[in-house]
């Protein structure tokens, strides 16, 4: 009982913290969009006005909740440090830190799992968390060191090399890490970028600016200049990262055989679409990056489509346990074996304290209520059992699928 309790409270956790993870990520992407589209949207000031003078590079007037508002963006900074000066970091500590807890209780507490499977690589629980925290440091070193580099000079082709690096990421934790945590692993390695970013350049560039004034120096314009490079940068991780963040309910995604390149697409056409709209923001309206990412998201989902029903059946109708009539009975049998351990009103795998997704599968009527989703994540996405932990067989897989396409599957 006291594994049962244990679980229940890391299901709990997770409730709680996936909670925190998502309102503390709205609030920090929701600011990087909002100050990337500011950059690109304020105006300079009339030569001579007295906003000129007063060192203003750029204005803006904005309606919103029934009021006005007039932000302003000095070229370098005021030439008295206000009283009140708001830093915007916490919104992005928040999001990471509530976003690595997440990572340790869904995935690091159920190593074995939620990151092993043994199809893929045989890992003990305490190598596939090695792994995973490795890709984590390694993602900052070699990106810090890529901006510091002439490399980051040239924009574009500095992000196409971050893209290939990810990529390449993408496919080495795809030869350790089960499908699902290969991606969320290069989700977070992204995420620690992005927070990297805040905490090592942005905000100690910051502090530099608003030192340099209290002591009545000039503050150096190099702070202000490298971190609106990685805050621009942040702004084209968010839609890749937003992906990944909901990719663990999709496995068609994660779960094929390429699924490495299908991360690496999906990335590509987030990346595409967020960089129409920060043109558009600065006046400038190119449809062709948007039709290439969606036309990309298209292919994808051509590529990644399953085989048809039948197509299987044909396939499977050598296989002696489906030659012939299924029995219900026989489909019974090999999901109480191979599913039942999760999918109960009181689960024995450890550390599920209830059934994933709500899914009860301990009862005949149960599994006949459910035949489509048994087929389409056993048989179809191939996402069940997770990490093949209970070991079904190809043979029992082709079982399922032979039930399903039968006329009237029943008891």
């Amino acid at each position: 009982m006291d594994g049962f309790w244990i679980a229940y409270g890391l299901e709990w956790m997770n409730l709680v913290v996936r909670w925190l993870h998502v309102i503390t990520g709205i609030a920090w992407i929701g600011a990087s969009f909002y100050f990337v589209w500011l950059d690109n949207n304020i105006r300079p000031p009339a030569p001579g006005s007295e906003l000129a003078a007063r060192g203003v590079s750029g204005e803006l007037w904005a309606v919103h909740g029934g009021g006005f508002y007039n932000p302003q963006k000095y070229l370098i900074a005021p030439k008295t440090l206000p009283q009140h000066l708001h830093w915007f970091k916490w919104e992005a500590y928040s999001t990471w830190l509530s976003g690595f807890a997440l990572l340790t209780i869904v995935y690091y507490f159920n190593a074995q799992a939620m990151m092993v499977d043994r199809s893929v690589a045989d890992l003990s629980s305490l190598q596939a968390i090695g792994i995973g925290i490795a890709s984590l440091v390694t993602a900052w070193v070699v990106y810090d060191g890529l901006c510091r580099s002439p490399l980051a000079k040239r924009e574009g082709w500095f992000g196409i090399v971050v893209f290939l690096l990810l990529a390449a990421a993408a496919f080495g934790l795809s030869h350790w890490l089960s499908g699902r945590a290969a991606y969320i692993h290069v989700g977070a390695m992204i995420g620690t970028i992005m927070v990297a970013n805040v905490l090592m350049v942005i905000i100690p560039g910051q502090k530099k600016l608003v030192a340099a004034m209290r002591e009545g120096r000039a503050p150096d314009p190099i702070h202000g200049q490298r971190g609106k490079q990685r805050s621009v940068h942040n702004n084209y991780f968010t839609l890749p990262v937003l992906f990944i963040m909901i990719s663990n309910h999709y496995a068609m995604t994660y779960n094929h055989r390429q699924g490495w390149l299908v991360l690496a697409a999906i990335m590509a056409a987030g990346v595409l679409i967020r960089h129409f709209f920060n043109l558009r923001h600065r006046g400038i309206v190119d449809w062709r990056f948007p039709a290439v990412g969606v036309a990309i998201l298209i292919g994808v989902a051509i590529a990644i489509a399953p085989t048809p029903p039948a197509t299987r059946l044909t396939a499977a109708a050598g296989t002696p346990a489906v030659a012939g009539s299924v029995r219900f009975a026989a489909v019974q049998t090999v999901i109480t074996q191979r599913c039942v351990t999760c999918h109960a009103a009181q689960p024995t795998q450890p550390g599920f304290a209830a059934a994933p997704a709500g899914v009860l599968l301990d009862k005949p009527d149960a599994i006949v209520r459910q035949t489509d989703k048994i087929y389409q994540q056993v048989v179809q996405l191939r996402a069940m059992p997770i990490g093949n932990l209970t070991g079904i067989t190809e043979e029992e897989r082709a079982v399922i699928a032979a039930w399903h396409d039968a006329s009237s599957p029943g008891p």
